[in-house]
Parts: structure tokens; sequence; C-alpha cells
């Protein structure tokens, strides 16, 4: 337990603890209560954290006037704080794996409010890439740390509930973060926007350190059902390994845990990235032409994108999160419906809006639902490292997508990239079932060879 959990109330550590270890007589205990708060906290860290990365894209004119360079070099701190991120979460994640979860989170958002500080006096643009890559490596850790921390604090059944608060603060910093940060850096000033962004990242450390309750590091959590041999017992009883307090009945609709569903989930959700991003990268372009919509409704269609994208996060915690088997595939399925709704309705814009927001809704939750899938199959003990694989992943996705975009709207053209989106959201619809069923039938595998071996 961290310094920081000691002075707190017995009973928070209480419920803490027993979420996340098991009692003496050898069965898991159940968490007295949903921790709300301390998921709060850390939805209000990611929610600071995507700004942050974001903040650069709407204050373009003023960063490149001031620090005397283009444009597009402003745009590419987006950019390098992408790659660090891709470059180095997962390392970086693994060599801290034996260090307290709880003074690894409260640090990192520290180091964001560092960060961020140090792009606000940065006298060059050289000394403001430096500090983007200081934050890229915070933030990848940060991301990929704070979703496990959020499954480590509850039981399996209900993973997909606390990751949708934890993980609610992204989807909150792309509609409110970012056009937030931008009215302040054209009111006040950039440098002025990112000294604000500092502050709050400061206070949101300390509220995480308060109110979050603190778990094992990686290599002392081991509980019951995580290792080989629990694994074979178990499935050779017909169960399915549970994190503490889940139950038989909500994890029978889940394969169990194993390395090869983390790695299916990672190569899943790179892929479907990459065709996301590959369209909605130049999105406005395409909504300009294709809804005939004014330029000047253009930021109020894009709000209400955000805006489904939120609902569509608040339907994973809501119900979408217990059964992602089958909550992943239909949700694919619907964003290929919509985007080719959207190519098949040009010209008529109440009903290509009506698509795009029903798109909107669907990718709010794919992405929370990719990962809240990957932290229910993958073994307790991985999770920490599997989540870095998964923001890799992500990153990835969303660099290589915008990539890929661009080469295909200079090849082909505008018309292409929604056509490309609907042919690799296709390709995933069809990895998610297979994948789904190698998973179900390797298990099945197992319980027969547990069955012989026990017979024999």
């Amino acid at each position: 337990m961290t310094p920081a959990a000691q002075g707190r109330p017995s009973t928070t550590s209480t419920s803490a603890s027993s979420s996340t270890r098991a009692s003496s007589t050898g069965r898991p205990t159940t968490p007295a209560t949903f921790p709300l708060a301390g998921l709060l906290a850390l939805a209000v860290a990611t929610f600071l954290s995507i700004s942050g990365e974001m903040l650069p894209t709407g204050l373009l004119p003023e960063m490149s006037g001031e620090l005397g360079v283009s444009e597009s070099s402003i745009g590419l701190l987006v950019s390098v704080f992408a790659f660090t991120v891709v470059l180095t979460s997962t390392g970086l994640t693994h060599l801290t794996r034996k260090l307290p979860r709880h003074l690894i989170v409260v640090g990192l958002i520290t180091v964001l409010a560092i960060s961020a500080a140090l792009t606000a006096i940065a006298p060059t643009y050289e000394l403001v890439v430096a500090s983007r890559v200081l934050g890229g490596l915070a933030h990848g850790m940060f991301w990929a740390i704070g979703g496990a921390y959020a499954a480590h604090l509850v039981p399996r059944e209900q993973v997909g509930r606390a990751l949708a608060v934890a993980m609610s603060g992204g989807t909150l910093a792309f509609v409110l973060g970012v056009p937030l940060g931008t009215a302040l850096g054209q009111g006040l000033g950039w440098r002025a926007a990112f000294g604000i962004l500092a502050g709050a990242m400061a206070l949101g450390a300390v509220l995480v350190w308060r109110l979050l309750p603190p778990v094992p590091s990686t290599h002392t959590a081991r509980p019951a059902g995580d290792s080989e041999e629990a694994l074979a017992a178990s499935t050779a009883t017909g169960s399915v390994p549970t994190l503490t307090g889940s139950t038989p009945t909500a994890s029978r609709h889940l394969p169990p845990p194993s390395v090869m569903g983390i790695v299916f989930s990672c190569l899943i959700t790179a892929v479907f990235m990459v065709g996301h991003y590959s369209f909605f990268t130049y999105i406005a372009p395409y909504l300009l032409r294709s809804t005939g919509i004014a330029e000047s409704s253009l930021s109020v269609a894009l709000f209400a994108f955000g805006i489904a994208g939120g609902v569509g996060l608040l339907m994973v915690g809501w119900f979408l999160g217990k059964r992602p088997r089958v909550s992943i595939p239909v949700g694919v399925g619907i964003v290929v419906v919509s985007v080719l709704a959207l190519v098949l309705l040009e010209g008529q814009p109440g009903p290509s809006l009506v698509a795009f927001v029903i798109w909107g809704v669907t990718f709010g939750a794919l992405p929370p639902l990719f990962q809240t899938k990957m932290l229910q199959v993958s073994p307790e003990k991985h999770r920490d490292i599997a989540s870095a694989f998964y923001t890799t992943a992500f990153n990835t996705g969303i660099g290589g997508g915008a990539l890929i975009g661009a080469l295909v709207l200079d090849g082909s053209g505008l018309d292409t990239l929604p056509l490309l989106y609907v042919g690799i959201a296709a390709v995933v619809l069809v990895a998610v079932v297979v994948t789904d069923r190698v998973l179900v039938a390797r298990a099945r595998r197992q319980r027969r060879l547990v069955h012989e071996t026990a017979a024999g």
C-alpha cells in the first residue's frame, strides 16, 4: 500500500483491497461497493490527458505565428506525441510493472502537468517538441495502466461498466476539452491555455491521489484462477476463471483468459482504427461535399458526432459491456451499414446526417468494447502489459489510417475513402467472429485434454 493510501479511512482501504485479493479461505471476495469516486477521478485524468494531446490542433495559427514555424510543423506536435506513445508505452509499462500502480498513476499525471507547463514557457519550437515528447512518454503509460487499473478494481462482469466510467473522459475531451482549450487559447493566448491545462492536471493528480483506491503491482497480483494450473482445473469443471467476485453465470459469455485473446484483440483494434481514421481524418471535406451542408454548420455536425459518441460510451457502461462477444460484431455491422448509407444518401443532408450520427454512436461504443473484451480475456497478471499493447495498437491504427487515407485520397479521390472503410470494417467483422470461435474451440480442447488426463 502506498503512503497516500495509509492516511485514508480504513473503510476505503478495506473495500479497495477486498476487490483485488482472495480471502484467507482461498475464495475471492466481492467489493462492498462499486468504486465510483475513484473511477470518476480517473475519468477526470483521462479528460485532461486527451485535451493536452489534441490542444495544438485548435491553436495552429497562434502557435505557428509566435514560434515562427509553419502550421504543418505545429500539426506535427500531435504526431510526435502519438508516435512517442506507440514507441514507448509497452516497454515503459513492462519496466515499471513491480512499482505500486497508485503511485505510478499519480506520478504520470504529474509528469503530464509538467509537460504542459514546459510547453507554455518554451521559447523555441525545438523545446516545445521536447516537452511534447515528455508528455507522450507519460500519456502512453497512463492509458496503458489506467484501463487495466479500472479492471483491477471490479469483478470481471463489471469491467465494461468500470472502463466506461474511467475512460469517459476521453470522449468528453473531444466533445468539450479541445473546444474549451481552443477558446482559451484564442482569448488569452496559447501559452495561457497550456498553463491553465498544467494547473488543472496538477489538481487532477491530487484528486486521483485522494480518491483512487490502490491496487497491487502486477508481480504481486496473482490471485487464484490466474495460473495455467487453475485455468486447467476450472475449465475441467466447465467454468471459466474470473476476476475477484465474478460468477460463473456472468463469465460464461466470455472466452477464458489467454494470451492469444490479447493478441487477437489488439490486432483487430489496430485494423479497425486504420479503417476508421483513413476516412474520418478527411470527414470535413467529405461532409461538405456529400451532404451539402454549409461550412458554418460543419462544427455543429462534428459536435453532434462527438455527443453521439458519448451516448455510445454510456451504452457500454449500461448494457453493451456485459456481452462484448455480441455487442462488438453488431456494432461493426452497424458501422458498415451507416457508412454505406452516407455514400448512398449523397446530396440529402437530413438522412446523411442521421447516418453520420448513428455512426458516431457506434464508434463511441466500439473502442471501449474492444478494450473491455481484451481485459476480460486477459489473465490478470498480464493486464497492464496487455493494456499497453492495446494502447500501441490503437495509436498505430490512428497514424496508419491517416497515412493510408492520404495516399488513397491523392491516388483515387475522396469517394474511395468511405468504401475503403467499409471494406476494412467488413474484414474486421469476419475476424471478430472467427477469432472468437478459435478461442472457444481452444478452451474446449483444453477441457478435453484435462478430462483425458484425469481419466488416465
